[in-house]
Protein backbone atom coordinates (compact mmCIF):
# COMPACT_ATOMS: atom_id res chain seq x y z
CA UNK A 1 0.00 0.00 0.00
CA UNK A 2 1.16 3.54 -0.74
CA UNK A 3 1.91 5.84 2.17
CA UNK A 4 -1.02 6.10 4.58
CA UNK A 5 -2.32 9.63 5.16
CA UNK A 6 -4.82 10.70 7.82
CA UNK A 7 -6.87 13.83 7.16
CA UNK A 8 -9.05 14.75 10.16
CA UNK A 9 -12.25 16.52 9.20
CA UNK A 10 -12.96 19.73 11.08
CA UNK A 11 -16.66 19.15 10.40
CA UNK A 12 -16.57 17.33 13.75
CA UNK A 13 -14.49 20.00 15.49
CA UNK A 14 -15.65 22.87 17.72
CA UNK A 15 -16.22 25.68 15.22
CA UNK A 16 -16.08 28.29 17.97
CA UNK A 17 -12.47 27.30 18.74
CA UNK A 18 -11.10 26.19 15.39
CA UNK A 19 -7.56 27.41 15.99
CA UNK A 20 -7.34 25.40 19.20
CA UNK A 21 -8.94 22.41 17.48
CA UNK A 22 -6.30 22.52 14.74
CA UNK A 23 -3.65 22.38 17.45
CA UNK A 24 -5.00 19.02 18.62
CA UNK A 25 -4.16 17.22 15.36
CA UNK A 26 -0.50 18.07 14.85
CA UNK A 27 0.34 14.50 13.80
CA UNK A 28 -2.15 14.57 10.91
CA UNK A 29 -1.03 14.77 7.30
CA UNK A 30 -3.57 17.44 6.33
CA UNK A 31 -6.74 19.15 7.52
CA UNK A 32 -9.89 18.09 5.69
CA UNK A 33 -12.30 20.99 5.17
CA UNK A 34 -15.87 20.18 4.15
CA UNK A 35 -17.56 22.95 2.18
CA UNK A 36 -21.32 22.42 1.78
CA UNK A 37 -23.67 24.84 0.06
CA UNK A 38 -27.20 23.64 0.93
CA UNK A 39 -27.76 22.97 -2.80
CA UNK A 40 -25.63 20.02 -3.87
CA UNK A 41 -26.08 18.60 -0.37
CA UNK A 42 -28.81 19.43 2.18
CA UNK A 43 -26.46 21.05 4.65
CA UNK A 44 -24.58 24.33 4.97
CA UNK A 45 -21.13 24.66 6.51
CA UNK A 46 -18.47 27.22 5.65
CA UNK A 47 -17.41 29.11 2.55
CA UNK A 48 -14.32 30.66 1.03
CA UNK A 49 -13.75 33.52 3.54
CA UNK A 50 -13.59 31.10 6.48
CA UNK A 51 -11.44 28.63 4.55
CA UNK A 52 -9.04 31.44 3.64
CA UNK A 53 -8.68 32.30 7.31
CA UNK A 54 -8.09 28.65 8.25
CA UNK A 55 -5.43 28.51 5.55
CA UNK A 56 -3.70 31.49 7.16
CA UNK A 57 -3.48 29.93 10.63
CA UNK A 58 -3.08 26.22 9.89
CA UNK A 59 0.35 24.65 10.23
CA UNK A 60 -0.92 21.70 8.20
CA UNK A 61 -1.89 21.72 4.52
CA UNK A 62 -5.58 22.05 3.75
CA UNK A 63 -7.55 19.47 1.79
CA UNK A 64 -10.89 20.93 0.70
CA UNK A 65 -13.86 18.76 -0.23
CA UNK A 66 -16.32 20.91 -2.14
CA UNK A 67 -19.83 19.51 -1.85
CA UNK A 68 -21.22 22.38 -3.89
CA UNK A 69 -23.14 23.07 -7.06
CA UNK A 70 -21.27 24.64 -10.00
CA UNK A 71 -17.72 23.81 -8.87
CA UNK A 72 -16.50 24.89 -12.31
CA UNK A 73 -17.22 28.44 -11.20
CA UNK A 74 -16.29 28.33 -7.52
CA UNK A 75 -13.52 25.76 -7.05
CA UNK A 76 -10.61 27.72 -8.62
CA UNK A 77 -10.84 30.37 -5.90
CA UNK A 78 -9.98 27.71 -3.31
CA UNK A 79 -6.83 26.91 -5.26
CA UNK A 80 -6.04 30.63 -5.36
CA UNK A 81 -6.34 30.68 -1.56
CA UNK A 82 -3.29 28.44 -1.37
CA UNK A 83 -4.92 25.14 -0.44
CA UNK A 84 -2.88 22.02 -1.00
CA UNK A 85 -5.71 20.10 -2.64
CA UNK A 86 -9.20 20.88 -3.90
CA UNK A 87 -11.70 18.11 -4.56
CA UNK A 88 -14.90 18.62 -6.52
CA UNK A 89 -17.80 16.25 -7.15
CA UNK A 90 -17.90 14.89 -10.67
CA UNK A 91 -21.71 14.76 -10.40
CA UNK A 92 -21.75 18.55 -10.12
CA UNK A 93 -19.01 19.49 -12.58
CA UNK A 94 -19.81 20.49 -16.15
CA UNK A 95 -16.25 20.10 -17.45
CA UNK A 96 -14.21 18.04 -14.96
CA UNK A 97 -11.06 17.84 -17.07
CA UNK A 98 -10.98 21.57 -17.66
CA UNK A 99 -11.64 22.20 -13.97
CA UNK A 100 -8.90 19.80 -12.84
CA UNK A 101 -6.42 21.49 -15.16
CA UNK A 102 -7.43 24.90 -13.84
CA UNK A 103 -6.91 23.79 -10.24
CA UNK A 104 -3.48 22.41 -11.06
CA UNK A 105 -2.56 25.55 -12.98
CA UNK A 106 -3.37 27.58 -9.88
CA UNK A 107 -1.13 25.43 -7.68
CA UNK A 108 -3.49 22.96 -6.05
CA UNK A 109 -3.74 19.21 -6.41
CA UNK A 110 -6.95 18.22 -8.16
CA UNK A 111 -9.33 15.71 -6.62
CA UNK A 112 -12.44 14.12 -8.08
CA UNK A 113 -15.15 12.86 -5.71
CA UNK A 114 -17.81 10.22 -6.35
CA UNK A 115 -20.95 9.59 -4.32
CA UNK A 116 -21.54 6.00 -3.13
CA UNK A 117 -23.99 5.35 -5.97
CA UNK A 118 -21.76 6.77 -8.72
CA UNK A 119 -19.87 4.14 -10.69
CA UNK A 120 -16.14 4.70 -11.09
CA UNK A 121 -15.76 3.09 -14.52
CA UNK A 122 -17.08 6.03 -16.60
CA UNK A 123 -14.43 8.27 -15.05
CA UNK A 124 -11.31 6.10 -15.18
CA UNK A 125 -10.13 7.82 -18.37
CA UNK A 126 -10.06 11.12 -16.44
CA UNK A 127 -7.57 9.90 -13.85
CA UNK A 128 -4.47 11.22 -15.68
CA UNK A 129 -5.88 14.69 -15.00
CA UNK A 130 -6.30 14.03 -11.27
CA UNK A 131 -4.07 13.75 -8.23
CA UNK A 132 -6.67 12.10 -6.03
CA UNK A 133 -9.88 10.11 -6.34
CA UNK A 134 -12.28 10.50 -3.41
CA UNK A 135 -14.69 7.61 -3.04
CA UNK A 136 -17.40 8.59 -0.58
CA UNK A 137 -18.13 5.82 1.90
CA UNK A 138 -21.28 7.60 3.12
CA UNK A 139 -23.74 9.88 1.39
CA UNK A 140 -22.21 13.37 1.32
CA UNK A 141 -23.73 16.10 3.45
CA UNK A 142 -23.57 15.00 7.08
CA UNK A 143 -20.97 13.75 9.54
CA UNK A 144 -21.37 10.80 11.88
CA UNK A 145 -22.76 8.32 9.35
CA UNK A 146 -21.91 4.61 9.30
CA UNK A 147 -19.38 3.29 6.77
CA UNK A 148 -20.99 1.74 3.69
CA UNK A 149 -19.29 -1.58 2.92
CA UNK A 150 -21.04 -1.57 -0.45
CA UNK A 151 -18.38 0.91 -1.59
CA UNK A 152 -15.48 -1.51 -1.01
CA UNK A 153 -15.73 -3.22 -4.43
CA UNK A 154 -15.60 0.22 -6.06
CA UNK A 155 -12.43 1.04 -4.12
CA UNK A 156 -10.89 -2.25 -5.26
CA UNK A 157 -11.76 -1.60 -8.90
CA UNK A 158 -10.36 1.92 -8.73
CA UNK A 159 -7.18 0.72 -7.02
CA UNK A 160 -6.70 -1.99 -9.64
CA UNK A 161 -7.15 0.50 -12.49
CA UNK A 162 -4.73 2.98 -10.93
CA UNK A 163 -2.13 0.28 -10.26
CA UNK A 164 -2.46 -0.96 -13.82
CA UNK A 165 -2.01 2.51 -15.24
CA UNK A 166 0.98 3.41 -13.11
CA UNK A 167 -0.57 6.78 -12.33
CA UNK A 168 0.36 8.48 -9.01
CA UNK A 169 -3.29 8.96 -8.05
CA UNK A 170 -4.21 8.66 -4.37
CA UNK A 171 -7.47 7.03 -3.31
CA UNK A 172 -9.20 8.87 -0.50
CA UNK A 173 -12.18 7.59 1.48
CA UNK A 174 -14.49 9.79 3.50
CA UNK A 175 -17.28 8.72 5.82
CA UNK A 176 -17.60 6.39 8.79
CA UNK A 177 -13.84 5.88 9.12
CA UNK A 178 -12.94 4.18 12.42
CA UNK A 179 -10.13 1.90 13.61
CA UNK A 180 -12.21 -1.01 12.34
CA UNK A 181 -13.45 0.32 9.00
CA UNK A 182 -10.13 1.89 8.05
CA UNK A 183 -8.63 -1.59 7.80
CA UNK A 184 -11.26 -2.70 5.31
CA UNK A 185 -10.80 0.43 3.25
CA UNK A 186 -7.01 0.05 3.29
CA UNK A 187 -7.24 -3.60 2.29
CA UNK A 188 -9.40 -2.52 -0.65
CA UNK A 189 -6.72 -0.08 -1.80
CA UNK A 190 -7.42 3.30 -0.20
CA UNK A 191 -4.46 5.22 1.20
CA UNK A 192 -5.87 8.61 2.29
CA UNK A 193 -8.44 8.53 5.08
CA UNK A 194 -10.77 11.28 6.24
CA UNK A 195 -11.88 10.86 9.84
CA UNK A 196 -14.14 13.25 11.71
CA UNK A 197 -15.82 11.96 14.84
CA UNK A 198 -13.22 9.19 15.23
CA UNK A 199 -10.63 11.91 15.80
CA UNK A 200 -12.49 14.84 17.31
CA UNK A 201 -14.77 12.60 19.35
CA UNK A 202 -11.74 11.11 21.09
CA UNK A 203 -10.30 12.39 24.35
CA UNK A 204 -6.89 12.69 22.66
CA UNK A 205 -7.27 13.47 18.95
CA UNK A 206 -3.57 12.99 18.19
CA UNK A 207 -3.62 9.56 19.84
CA UNK A 208 -6.69 8.70 17.78
CA UNK A 209 -4.81 9.67 14.61
CA UNK A 210 -1.94 7.37 15.59
CA UNK A 211 -4.36 4.50 16.23
CA UNK A 212 -6.04 5.00 12.86
CA UNK A 213 -2.70 5.12 11.09
CA UNK A 214 -1.55 1.91 12.80
CA UNK A 215 -4.77 0.13 11.84
CA UNK A 216 -4.45 1.18 8.19
CA UNK A 217 -0.78 0.28 7.95
CA UNK A 218 -1.36 -3.22 9.33
CA UNK A 219 -4.13 -3.96 6.83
Amino acid sequence: MAQCCIHPSILSADFVNLEAELGKISSADAVHVDVMDNHFVPNLTIGLPVVERIQEISRLPLDAHLMIADPDRWAPAYADAGLNSVTFHVEAASAPVRLARELRKRGAKAGMALKPGTAVEPYLDLLPEMDMLLIMTVEPGFGGQAFLDVTLPKIRRAASAIAGSGLPVAIQVDGGVTEETIQRAAEAGANVFVAGSAVYGAEDPDAAISALRKSAETA
